[in-house]
């Protein structure tokens, strides 16, 4: 992949600017809980629901444009990939919270043979947009979080 890519999309630290994932452990808490915080946006339309991996499934690289996304793990076990070759990656599990920020690669992975991943998805547009990616990921990619 080209690198001026990234620059094009304005995004330049995949690592520590493209996915923020918040833990199961940081909302545990009685009432209410924020996981991210979009007051002052100024989104107007958004798109909520759900979202199943079957085991051992996994999604192709892609990005969903100029669109945020925030994910929820209901149930089940999944690794995060994510930045121009998935070079870097996280496990994510029942109770975290994930977002991308717009335009940034990604792919999602179930980690579990015999179960899915189930996943609550809310997104800032509702065209849902997907653009795939011909990506060669990294094969050995750096573990975040």
């Amino acid at each position: 992949m080209d690198k001026s890519w990234s620059l094009i999309v304005g995004v330049r630290d995949w690592r520590n600017d493209g996915v923020k994932v918040v833990r199961a452990a940081e909302t545990l808490q009685e009432g209410r809980a924020t996981a991210f915080d979009f007051t002052g946006t100024g989104g107007a339309r958004i798109w909520m629901g759900t979202v199943t991996l079957p085991p051992n499934g996994r999604t192709g690289a892609h990005h969903h444009g100029t669109h945020e996304v925030a994910v929820y793990v209901i149930k089940g076990r999944s690794q995060i990939r994510w930045g121009e070759q998935l070079e870097f990656t996280t496990e994510v599990g029942a109770g975290d919270f994930v977002y991308f920020a717009p335009n940034v690669p990604h792919q999602e992975i179930n980690l579990d043979p015999g179960q899915p991943v189930h996943f609550v998805v809310v997104r800032s547009d509702n065209s849902g947009i997907r653009i795939d990616l011909d990506i060669e990921p990294l094969p050995q990619p750096e573990t975040v979080y």
